[in-house]
């Protein structure tokens, strides 16, 4: 071989060296971990490396439409607007080792919006712009990535954890199982007319426990279920031969074939039914039991709502939360969603304070008087975890001062009850005392409605903090007029106050998300803590509870849960709708990332913390993690802009 056959030879090593070695390097991220083989070599034989200096700018808006596609190979880029209220610039993202830009603008065919510079000396590789077309014409997850951008890679994190619950409890499990698909049978209904003697005959001979009562269209009139024959029994009706009709449960509910088992079992738990037809364009096609849940292995929550709802003393009810406990962490486990999980505490949280109310009732006699218990926070909210205390309140009617005052009596002794019942529950006594035995909150609604004014029109910081809390009020016991009254009160006030708005908007602004301009994430440490680390309710969570608190009272949206907050307000067009859809996906990722946190604290048998060592985290839910608080950072921009802050 001559000399220059050995040195083409030599080159064409580095070159497949080179080639190999940043393939490599790329396979530990995001979506080039998903991509084949030959969609990856494509993308890095057409890459090219180039080098930043510190403080150099990468590309600019002054750049116009955008030609190259960057993954950050080494050190730092930061993304720098003009500032919302001030003068200046401020920087608004940070993009670091693994991750690229710009892909909205490149998708776009548009100039960035933003300047990216070098935050440190910084090595960048730069794809083409016809090479970043044709990959993603090729290759599904960066073409996935490319249109979707973090929403792919949450997606990636609930696959991975399905995945895992596959591992273990087989596909069965899954919480996204169709109900048309669990429905395996014909449905078996009769006519209105058909005698009952004959409906309980073929119940019994198909050896179910509902019959559904169809018109000739086959929709859905009525339900007759065996607890309805114990019903007709226990009343003593002789006469069987009677229309079904006369004893069935008229407007049975219902869902379609597309809604999921987890549909149809908080179905079930709220509504203390153990059967839901299915329904396709009117048309009954199935029925749905607990039964049928129980096979899946999702009995857990309708039977724990049960157990809840029957419990005969507070021991019991005691008992029955580490049960909840149990069911969270195999819902964690098997990929369940953090709104499907906080929804579901939330559901089983209020049986057991109503369960607590009756008791408490029944061991000291009925007050003789309405009234309604109200719960503010996040119970209000219905986004409670099991580390939850309590906030919550009495609303009655009362004509004047003075029957205020007198039915007041009779109810605190009750309240202090039920505190501390809830308390022995594990709903921890609230440090601040809002709390229902707290006079100050065991109001008429005539006192509420005045409270609430004054908070409005007294802006001071005692006002502003209870905003937070008392404005995510919900019934959870007795009559819900009173409390609907109010929430019309307050909204129309708050609407029309522009200075209570602004003041609001700056206790929205307080906790920053931990994203620094430095660094991957701002870290303290806490007391005796060995690692520095974030608060992932307060600086994670409560940017967006907060912000989308404050524009849904601004703007007249009666919804009290944050996700429900989110949609409205892309709905009456208040937020853009894709920024909501961004704003709904971090919400709930940090969330998750919490819920899995107090998890893990409790298998070490740790008192819950919502402090979290970021290092702790794989480097996709160390991005995701960072995207998400960068969102919030978003939100926190526009009430500011908004605001004039």
């Amino acid at each position: 071989m001559s000399k220059a056959d050995a040195f083409a030879e030599a080159g064409k090593t580095a070159v497949l060296q080179n080639i190999h070695g940043t393939m490599e390097f790329l396979q530990k991220f995001p979506p080039f971990n998903q991509m084949e083989s030959a969609h990856l070599a494509f993308l890095v034989e057409n890459c090219q490396l180039r080098f930043y200096a510190e403080g150099d700018c990468i590309i600019s808006p002054d750049d116009g439409p955008v030609e190259h596609f960057y993954i950050v190979k080494q050190g730092r880029v930061h993304g720098l607007r003009p500032h919302t209220a001030k003068r200046g610039t401020e920087t608004t993202f940070e993009v670091i080792v693994g991750e690229c830009f710009p892909m909205a603008a490149l998708m776009g065919e548009r100039a960035t919006r933003t300047a990216h510079l070098a935050a440190e000396d910084t090595f960048c590789l730069l794809l083409n712009k016809p090479a970043f077309i044709k990959l993603v014409s090729t290759s599904n997850p960066f073409r996935d990535f490319a249109i979707r951008g973090v929403s792919s890679l949450l997606d990636l994190v609930n696959q991975q954890a399905q995945m895992r619950a596959v591992e273990t409890l087989g596909e069965q499990y899954s919480l996204e199982s169709r109900i048309g698909d669990l429905t395996l049978h014909h449905p078996v209904s009769c006519a209105p007319g058909t005698p009952l003697a004959d409906a309980v005959g073929l119940m019994h001979n198909e050896n179910i426990g509902s019959m559904v009562i169809v018109d000739d269209g086959a929709h859905p009139l009525g339900i007759f279920t065996l607890r309805d024959l114990r019903r007709v029994i226990g009343t003593g009706i002789r006469d069987l031969s009677r229309p079904i009709s006369e004893f069935m449960t008229r407007e049975p509910f219902y869902l379609p074939p597309d809604a999921t088992a987890f549909d149809a079992a908080i179905a079930m738990t709220e509504r203390h039914i153990a059967h839901v037809c299915v329904v396709e364009n009117g048309k009954l096609c199935g029925v749905i039991s607990e039964r049928d849940l129980f096979s899946l292995q999702r009995v857990d929550l309708v039977h724990l709502a049960q157990t809840i709802r029957h419990a005969d003393r507070v021991e019991a009810l005691v008992a029955i939360r580490a049960r909840i406990r149990q069911l969270v962490d195999n819902m964690l486990a098997h990929g369940a969603s953090s709104t499907q999980i906080t929804h579901i505490v939330t559901v089983l949280n209020d049986h057991t304070v109503c369960r607590v109310i009756e008791l408490a009732i029944a061991h000291m006699g009925d007050p003789g008087v309405p009234f309604t218990w109200l719960c503010f926070g996040s119970e209000g909210r219905s986004e409670q975890t099991l580390h939850t205390d309590q906030d919550n309140g009495i609303l009655f009617e009362a004509q004047d001062a003075a029957e205020a005052a007198e039915i007041r009596g009779r109810l605190l002794p009750l309240a202090e009850r039920i505190n501390n019942d809830l308390h022995t529950c594990g709903f921890t006594r609230c440090k601040g005392n809002v709390m229902a035995s707290n006079p100050e909150l065991c109001l008429s609604r005539r006192e509420w409605s005045r409270r609430f004014r004054s908070m409005i029109a007294e802006t001071t910081p005692e006002n502003l903090l209870g905003s937070n809390i008392y404005f995510d009020l919900r019934p959870i016991w007795g009559p819900t007029d009173g409390c609907d009254q109010l929430r019309k009160e307050f909204l129309d006030n708050i609407e029309a106050c522009s200075v209570f708005q602004r003041l609001m908007a700056e206790n929205a602004l307080r906790n920053r998300p931990p994203v620094g301009r430095f660094r991957d994430f701002v870290v303290t440490r806490q007391g005796n803590d060995k690692a520095a680390t974030l608060d992932l309710k307060v600086q994670g969570l409560t940017p967006f509870v907060d912000g989308a608190r404050l524009l849904a009272l601004a703007n007249g949206i009666e919804a009290t849960n944050t996700l429900e907050r989110l949609r409205g307000l892309a709905a009456a067009g208040i937020i853009d709708a894709k920024d909501g859809s961004a704003y709904e996906e971090a919400y709930q990722f940090i969330q998750q990332t919490r819920m899995q946190h107090h998890q893990q604290q409790a298998r070490d048998e740790q008192p819950y913390s919502n402090r979290l060592d970021p290092d702790t985290l794989n480097v996709l839910d160390r991005r995701i993690l960072r995207e998400s608080f960068r969102q919030a950072q978003r939100l926190q921009a526009g009430l500011a802009l908004r605001y004039q802050l």
